[in-house]
């Protein structure tokens, strides 16, 4: 047996879970060999008591991975593991990281880090608006957006991502089998068709339930650079993604809301306790330039095939080196407003860089 089936096994078996396999993992050197572990060895480590024991040494009996496997396949599912290069990396980082992540749709290559967008799922227009808003302008900079597939805010996120055209994942709080909210099956077929993806860590048949949700909402984090939260009331699962964020060393950002919307609270509550207050897309993306190194200005990245006119010309008239925004006026004969309406969009696409003094750059 791989250290992979390995951990595909131990996912089928209950009462296991993260923690307690990482600790076999550190006494047996891998999971293949506590699966051929004795009984007396099996009870030395910290949480596996008589009845683990019983299930992990009749683990043949206790599940049947072939039929979960070939369940998987008929789903058209991709099955990935901590042992497997696939793994995101930011998922390796967290104290918890899931033995198995059934994934459908595109794997990316890298895993860029992504912003994780949450809220409340009873919202407002107010709450919606800001959601598709933010989502549309996250994605249309290049970054993915991430989110738990749930009614209101998350909803809200993942269309805006997908109007935009860029990438979203939906982390479910179920098994791929029991798909929640039931009236999110066309919008999660559209993310899995844009290319993007749906993740579970959760076995075939499970259902979901008060338990699932938080499990799921640690991965929304752990895939992520930093989580906003957008309407949340003080009670809102959302708050528990916020705290799992910067448990995991994540950066946390709060839209504010009317000061008399209860559904404002728990985003207030996280402002005053420190996360960045949201007014603007640039107020996330500023906080990801910070982390993410600049790419040097070497030589001009081509354009995208998907520029519109305006963009395709500005792009054209900015140098390798540094160019005035009045040489790019210039040279592309556009009016002044339409110039710098293309130069954010370039911008927030990482494709130029502007510099003090209205200079902008390409970036490599």
């Amino acid at each position: 047996m791989t250290e992979s089936e390995a951990y595909f096994v131990f996912n089928l078996l209950p009462g296991i879970g993260p923690v307690r396999a990482k600790r076999l993992r550190e006494r047996f050197g891998s999971l293949d060999r506590a699966l051929l572990a004795r009984g007396a060895d099996l009870r030395s480590v910290e949480g596996i008591g008589p009845e683990l024991v019983q299930k992990i040494t009749s683990w043949e009996t206790e599940t049947d991975a072939a039929k979960e496997r070939a369940w998987a396949e008929k789903l058209g599912l991709n099955v990935v593991t901590p042992a497997d290069a696939a793994y995101p990396p930011g998922l390796r980082e967290i104290y918890d990281p899931p033995l198995v992540l059934y994934i459908k749709g595109r794997i990316p290559e890298t895993w860029p880090r992504g912003v994780a967008v949450v809220g409340s799922r009873e919202t407002t227009h107010y709450g919606l608006e800001n959601a598709k808003k933010l989502g549309y302008q996250i994605a249309y900079a290049g970054v993915p957006v991430i989110s738990g597939l749930a009614r209101g805010i998350d909803t809200a996120a993942h269309l805006g991502a997908l109007a935009a055209k860029g990438v979203t994942w939906a982390v479910l709080g179920c098994g791929f089998d029991k798909m929640y909210p039931p009236e999110n099956d066309a919008l999660a077929a559209k993310i899995v068709e844009s290319g993007g993806c749906l993740i579970s860590e959760l076995p075939l048949g499970t259902s979901p339930d008060k338990s699932t949700f938080p499990m799921r909402n640690r991965l929304v984090s752990g895939l992520s650079f930093g989580v906003l939260v957008i309407e949340a009331g003080r009670q809102s699962g959302a708050l528990i993604t916020a705290r799992q964020a910067l448990d995991q060393g994540r950066q946390v950002f709060a839209v504010p809301g009317r000061i008399d919307n209860p559904q404002a609270q728990g985003c207030h509550q996280l402002i005053r306790d420190g996360a960045k207050l949201v007014e603007s897309v640039e107020d996330i993306l500023g906080e990801l330039e910070f982390l993410i190194p600049r790419e040097s200005v070497v030589t001009p990245r081509p354009p995208p095939s998907n520029l519109s006119g305006d963009e395709e010309k500005v792009y054209a008239a900015i140098e390798l080196d540094e160019t005035p925004i009045d040489a790019i006026t210039r040279k592309t004969g556009l009016p002044s407003g339409m110039v710098s309406s293309a130069l954010l969009r370039l911008e927030m696409r990482k494709l130029i860089r502007q510099l003090p003094g209205k200079v902008f750059v390409r970036i490599s």
